[in-house]
């Protein structure tokens, strides 16, 4: 269960995933204890032992290098790579349990994919792309036209349904498929490496309107990425994969303060830190001024908790001293303060995490 009580939207209980000649031999194996490197001959262990839930309305990120298995793991959440053992349930329903035709459908009114590299069809309108998803549900031309043109409006594409994606930039062909996987109207978005094709400031803008989206339309969404600091932007909480294992989940802020171990350090080492932790995490309590602090605050230099620090350096450089920090959306009593030089401290990155990480930063293999 969810902290307010809601259950899951998607539940993965001990999902492993192998390939080969004998998959059910690999797993028996590794579950044993045996590494999955020594099995190379059977296949491979794409997926280990996943477990971990994903509630109403939040952005789950699944990050890791090329090899880890988080393109293969949101695969067997819908079913297009069934999971070789373990269960995944989506609404409550266990999909192995599910006929083909009852999985296409949950596929169809469910859940949508956007894809890495757009999938569009080229013979298609944007329009026609945009609205494919709701005619597989057979909703009706007219309707699903108007739907169509809606979501193209609230992904800024207004003006280009007639065109055809070759006539496109990469970032509006990606936006045509977030339009499309929006228009169907499916509670649950799942993202394979969606903005990883993009050019840095496309990506940044496109990861800008996918948060700007989910606060109006509250999806679920399983996003996969090998960039940490994309990870860190977007996620509400975070699984960290090294080689087919979920070796870390937390919050963007549990991990780069947190990490569990030297792997997930290194990897926080390059992370822009002042947009991932907040003045609530780096203040300290209502008691925690001096007499001379306390006499230097500023009525005027107020922030909010969930404000990232690279959010409030401005406010900081006007202060003559700490910047008071009330609850998100109130002008309430003080929940602490934040101190300059713990703001700037906590923008820098420990030299303990300032190592490379190991392994291949390629994309691409599973």
């Amino acid at each position: 269960m969810s902290p307010d009580g809601d259950a899951p939207t998607l539940s993965v209980q001990h999902v492993f995933k192998a390939f080969g000649r004998r998959p059910q031999e690999i797993v028996r194996r590794v579950r044993s204890g045996e590494d999955r490197a020594d099995l190379k001959a059977l296949g491979t262990a794409a997926v280990i032992d996943a477990t971990f839930d994903v509630h109403p309305g939040e952005i789950f990120v699944v990050m890791g290098l090329s090899g880890s298995g988080k393109s293969t793991l949101i695969r067997t959440l819908n079913g297009l790579q069934p999971a070789t053992e373990g269960v995944v349930e989506v609404k409550g329903r266990d999909i192995s349990t599910l006929s083909k035709k009852r999985l296409r459908r949950l596929r169809a009114e469910d859940m949508a994919m956007v894809f890495q590299h757009f999938a569009l069809f080229p013979h298609r309108t944007v329009l026609e792309n945009a609205a494919y998803g709701l005619e597989i549900q057979g909703v009706e031309t007219r309707s699903r036209r108007e739907r169509a043109l809606e979501v193209l409006d609230r992904v800024g594409l207004d003006g280009w349904h007639d065109h055809y994606p070759g006539e496109l930039s990469g970032g509006m062909q990606q936006r045509v498929g977030l339009a499309r996987a929006l228009a169907s109207e499916t509670d649950i978005l799942l993202m394979d490496e969606a903005f990883s094709a993009l050019d840095p400031l496309i990506r940044r803008e496109m990861q800008q309107q996918l948060i700007a989206l989910q606060r109006e339309l509250g999806k679920t969404i399983v996003f996969i990425t090998h960039d940490l600091n994309e990870a860190m932007y977007i996620g509400d909480r975070i699984a960290v994969m090294k080689d087919g294992r979920i070796v870390q989940i937390g919050t963007p802020q549990d991990i780069l303060t947190r990490p569990a171990d030297d792997y997930v350090a290194q990897f926080i080492a390059d992370v822009d830190r002042g947009r991932v932790l907040t003045a609530g995490s780096v203040m300290v309590g209502p008691d925690g001024l001096s007499a001379e602090e306390q006499s230097r605050l500023s009525a005027e230099a107020v922030v909010s908790e969930g404000a990232t620090l690279q959010e409030i350096v401005p406010a900081a450089s006007r202060a003559d001293g700490p910047l008071t920090v009330t609850a998100d959306g109130t002008d309430g009593e003080p929940l602490g303060y934040v101190r300059v030089a713990d703001l700037l401290a906590s923008l820098n990155t420990p030299e303990e995490y300032a190592a490379p990480v190991p392994g291949d930063h390629q994309e691409g293999g599973r």
